[in-house]
C-alpha cells in the first residue's frame, strides 16, 4: 500500500466509483442500482470482518451489528464459506 497517498473516507471512495460507473454507461439505463451497489459492497465486507475475527461468526455478528443467524444467511447469500 503506498503511504504518500492521502488517504480518502469510504463514502468519498464510493462517490468516486458511482462517478465512474456512470460516466460508463454510455447512455445505457440503470436499473436496481441500489441492489448492486449493496451487493458490491457488502460481500467484501463480510469477508474482510470474517478474516479479521479469524472465521468467528459470533465475533463478526456483534462487529457487524447483526444476529448471528442474519451472518449466517449473508454468507449464503454470497456462497461465503467461511
Amino acid at each position: 500500500m503506498n503511504q504518500d497517498k492521502p488517504k480518502k473516507p469510504l463514502c468519498q471512495q464510493v462517490a468516486l466509483a458511482l462517478e465512474s460507473y456512470f460516466a460508463q454507461l454510455d447512455g445505457q439505463e440503470v436499473v436496481g442500482l441500489h441492489a448492486l451497489v449493496i451487493s458490491e459492497v457488502e460481500k467484501p465486507l463480510l469477508e474482510a470482518v470474517l478474516n479479521h475475527t479469524k472465521s468467528n461468526q459470533s465475533q463478526a455478528a456483534k462487529m457487524l451489528g447483526l444476529s448471528r443467524g442474519t451472518l449466517r444467511k449473508k454468507l449464503a447469500t454470497y456462497k461465503l464459506d467461511i
